[in-house]
């Protein structure tokens, strides 16, 4: 039997983990100084976890979710997503009687059973932050929107199109909702089978169709604008009011819902370049009433989910990839008494930073040069009898053969020099 990944899995590789783990330490330094600590909530939940925040209705919980009973027969969930897992979190270690607002960050896998295509597999992985508290003040609405494009301006994206909108509250969007699916209604026998059925399950999430024989109809339909509260149109207006303040460049999408049934007031994602039609990287937006619904204290809250497949894919397609940590030193040692010295010269170079490979057998000299530079090193350091009676070790340069002799704390004080040449 030839066993492999999984449909929808793949293996990620060197080079690309080190482009995977240069993008999430980027993400823990740009959120640790907007004051976010990181959380690891579990890779699998009671399946009603996601039915009540997710909603019972939506394609996640009724379609695409990995569910299967443990031993005890309870239903057992894979999560396709943590904001329901950090909820939980929060009211179950009781997090609302920490000082201000609790902002928390995470990084990891979820796994949803869709259909495998350029960006999307069925296990995925995400970065996300939340902030949990009693405030919903659009001034950290807009200060997650700009930590999230701080984030994406140091790992490198560049061209991110942020768009925001407002979806209402529970006292002017349930009234949106009817008339839209009454609008639908009239048009029903013009749209496609899904966007038929989502007449009665989630209206507005027709409004995220991209069939193109839909879009005319699409772009006749009530927008929720128009049909804000007093408290929700006010809310969006100061939002704006505060990106505008911190120079964050943003257009209004009236078509941007969230698919998940525990989002109110307001909505944002970015887009980048080099995905094609499936190019959004990022979404987030406010889900005050969340925690409540999941049995915890009346508590507000605003999040983001980054696919972090989709943000390598664009870093890699984009040629905006983070520059790749290579191999330093290769120590190529020879004669039996140069191993010992060998051994510990390379763990004095690791323990100083440095990518270092020292070979467990002694091997010919041009054979051992050869396998320095098929390794990308860029020094070979050459330990020999010689070397080690004199004490002065040789170092080469591998991209251009230049040799030059060290002691051993001069080769140490050289090399971390040169470091950042």
């Amino acid at each position: 039997m030839k066993f492999q990944a999984i449909k929808g899995t793949r293996d990620i590789l060197p080079p690309d983990s080190t482009l995977w783990n240069q993008v999430e330490q980027t993400a823990r330094e740009v959120f640790a100084s907007y004051n976010f600590n990181e959380i690891r909530p579990p890779i699998f939940e009671q399946t009603e976890l996601f039915a009540r925040s997710i909603g019972a209705e939506t394609d996640v919980v009724a379609k695409e979710m990995y569910t299967f009973e443990d031993r005890d027969d309870s239903s057992i969930s894979l999560r396709p997503e943590a904001t329901a897992s950090v909820c939980r979190a929060y009211i179950e270690h009781g997090m609302q009687t920490l000082p201000g607002n609790v902002k928390l960050h995470y990084m990891g896998p979820m796994f949803r059973r869709e259909r495998p295509q350029k960006g999307r597999y069925r296990q995925f992985y995400q970065i996300g932050a939340e902030v949990l508290g009693q405030s919903d003040a659009p001034a950290i609405d807009a200060e997650v929107i700009e930590m999230l494009l701080a984030f994406f301006e140091k790992a490198g994206l560049a061209n991110a199109t942020l768009s925001v909108n407002s979806i209402g509250d529970k006292n002017c969007r349930p009234q949106y909702i009817e008339l839209l699916r009454a609008e639908l209604q009239k048009v029903k026998a013009q749209l496609g089978p899904d966007s038929q059925r989502r007449i009665e399950t989630n209206p507005l999430r027709v409004l995220d169709s991209k069939l193109p024989e839909e879009q005319a109809i699409i772009e006749n339909l009530p927008r929720i604008a128009d049909h804000l509260c007093d408290s929700c149109r006010t809310h969006f207006a100061k939002l704006q009011d505060e990106l505008k303040l911190r120079g964050i460049l943003y257009e209004i999408n009236w078509r941007l819902v969230r698919g998940l049934d525990y989002y109110t007031r307001t909505t944002f994602e970015i887009v980048a370049p080099g995905l094609g039609s499936q190019n959004a990287v990022c979404g987030g937006g406010r889900y005050d009433g969340l925690v409540e619904l999941l049995g915890g204290p009346p508590t507000k809250g605003i999040g983001f989910a980054i696919g972090t497949d989709r943000l390598i894919l664009s870093l890699q397609e984009t040629g905006k990839a983070a520059a790749k940590k290579g191999l330093d030193v290769y120590v190529a040692w020879m004669g039996e008494k140069s191993y010992a010295p060998a051994v510990k010269l390379a763990r004095k170079l690791r323990d100083s930073g440095f990518a270092v490979e020292l070979p467990p057998e002694e091997m010919k000299f041009k054979k051992s040069l050869g396998l320095a530079d098929k390794l990308g090193a860029r020094y070979a350091l050459i330990i020999g009898e010689d070397e080690v009676a004199s004490g002065q070790l040789t170092l080469k340069h591998l991209a251009d053969g230049r040799q030059q002799k060290y002691s051993e704390a001069g080769l140490l004080e050289h090399l971390r020099e040169t470091r950042q040449t």
